[in-house]
């Protein structure tokens, strides 16, 4: 059922969302500071299709508006703000998205007997890659294998075609895979491509 349109609130709302991500452009490092906000306000416009506002036909189609090199972050968000709502906001704000976004993996799994205060208590001590890594042994029950941060250069035109390969590849291998296991077997698939051609020469 269509919702009842309230013109001013959409307003008010799509205008901060629009506030917050000029912001964040604008000064990225300190970005964390309203990711909080940012997801309640998303979560709201789906709910309530404020979209309509802007004569828009989805709000898939708002998001390719507001986040054009990837919807995966505002998804994030959404998800921090409707899995996370035992967590005071300041509280959140002081881990970080990042965290949160590994804190939503916990609450999702562990349900009902999701430890809030504990986890918590272990996001805000431990650096970004170790509380991730202290996620991944809570949700496989083993020890995650070593691994290494490799850095390299993308041009801006590129990044639509790697982020929907990467995409693409996660909605093959099940959305619980992580970005380094569905890049490596995109490569994977490239290697098998590459090596049945040059068997056929």
């Amino acid at each position: 059922m269509t919702p009842e349109l309230d013109p001013c609130r959409a307003q008010f709302v799509l205008g901060r969302i629009d506030e917050i991500l000029t912001w964040e452009r604008a000064k990225e490092k300190e970005r964390d500071v309203q990711f909080v906000e940012l997801g309640e306000y998303l979560c709201e416009v789906r709910s309530r299709q404020y979209w309509r506002l802007e004569k828009l036909s989805s709000f898939e189609e708002f998001l390719e508006r507001r986040f054009p090199e990837s919807r995966r972050k505002a998804y994030y968000l959404m998800a921090i703000h409707e899995n996370l709502t035992r967590i005071p906001k300041p509280e959140l704000r002081e881990v970080g998205w990042s965290k949160a976004v590994e804190l939503v993996k916990v609450a999702r799994r562990d349900g009902d007997t999701f430890d809030c205060a504990t986890w918590l208590h272990k996001a805000k001590g431990m650096h970004k890659e170790g509380f991730r890594g202290e996620v991944e042994r809570h949700l496989t029950g083993k020890e995650t294998e070593p691994w290494e941060i490799i850095y390299f250069k993308l041009y801006k035109s590129q990044l639509p075609v790697v982020e929907k390969a990467i995409e693409t590849a996660a909605l093959m291998l099940g959305s619980d895979k992580s970005r380094g296991y569905c890049l490596e077997m995109i490569c994977a698939d490239f290697l098998a491509g590459a090596n049945a051609q040059s068997e056929e020469s």
